[in-house]
């Protein structure tokens, strides 16, 4: 935006757009200021782009591929301006997504098996999406638990690392999250998300998988909440993981990763990182803090009497 003072101001190439009869959003987009126009809330502009038009076509943008003979300003520049509009954190922007179950759908369809998922788009995708886990959360939470089936399209999309950074944001392992929000967020710990992302370890070769899916299960031995801490850490899970990791004719990296977890949760400072800290204090107070003795038994029993 340029410096308008009395007697000297110059219209911003935004404002020369809009001041036509007949623009239109690609017009905006293609205009390199318009991002530092949004940060500077430009009320006119902002009242444009929060309009259920303009934010449906955004959100195209950025979970449609575009065809193999688009410009290139549609398959690149488009997409990064419209997630660079949406994570700018303009309040009702972010509004008129959250509150509109159409506009949300039309976001989560980029998890559709059908859907071309590029490392690009999928960037643009878990940066809109965790910019409203951040700044709406209790709507965003609110939808996210009207439509449960989207953690499970999470999970199979666990490969793509943008997308296992959105699963883990969402599951609450985030630093402040779960701690400001719970009520909105308890429901998790009751679902069979953790099952899920362990049983990647089984259902893919993918050694990207493999590593995204121990990241994740990492992140939660060391941030989660109380509810799914004590559930990652349970002989049943352990077994489960364990049982896809000592599977015959399976990838060596599913075994490496698996392991990496088996230490992430014998790690006798878990208990004490990350926003979480308070809990175990309460079950610690002061004591010398060490594993879990259930996971540990858990872990010897999945190896079999020859390690008993």
């Amino acid at each position: 935006m340029f410096w308008r003072m009395a007697g000297l101001s110059t219209a911003s190439p935004v404002e020369t757009i809009m001041d036509k009869e007949n623009f239109t959003l690609e017009e905006l987009l293609d205009e390199d200021e318009i991002i530092q126009e949004c940060k500077a809330l430009n009320s006119r502009l902002i009242n444009f782009l929060r309009e259920r038009a303009q934010v449906e076509q955004l959100l195209r943008y950025i979970v449609e591929e575009a065809s193999e003979d688009a410009e290139k300003r549609r398959t690149f520049k488009f997409p990064f301006i419209a997630c660079e509009i949406f994570t700018c954190e303009v309040d009702i922007i972010l509004k008129a997504l959250v509150e509109d179950e159409e506009l949300m759908n039309s976001l989560f369809s980029f998890l559709e098996p059908e859907h071309s998922h590029s490392t690009l788009l999928a960037g643009y995708f878990s940066k809109v999406v965790i910019c409203l886990l951040l700044r709406k959360t209790v709507p965003f939470m609110n939808y996210i638990q009207a439509h449960q089936e989207i953690i499970r399209k999470l999970v199979d999309l666990i490969g793509i690392t943008s997308i296992m950074e959105v699963l883990v944001r969402l599951i609450g392992a985030d630093e402040h999250l779960y701690a400001n929000y719970g009520d909105s967020m308890q429901w998790l710990e009751d679902t069979d998300v953790l099952e899920m992302i362990v049983d990647k370890f089984s259902a893919s070769d993918c050694p990207e998988v493999h590593a995204n899916a121990a990241e994740a299960l990492c992140a939660i031995t060391r941030y989660a909440p109380p509810g799914l801490a004590s559930k990652i850490s349970s002989p049943s899970l352990i077994g489960r993981l364990f049982r896809h990791a000592l599977e015959d004719s399976r990838p060596k990296s599913v075994l490496v990763n698996s392991l990496s977890v088996c230490i992430s949760l014998l790690d006798p400072k878990r208990l004490t990182l990350g926003t979480y800290h308070m809990y175990s204090r309460q079950l610690t107070h002061g004591s010398t803090i060490s594993a879990n003795p259930e996971t540990v038994e858990g872990m010897l029993g999945s190896l079999g009497s020859p390690v008993l």
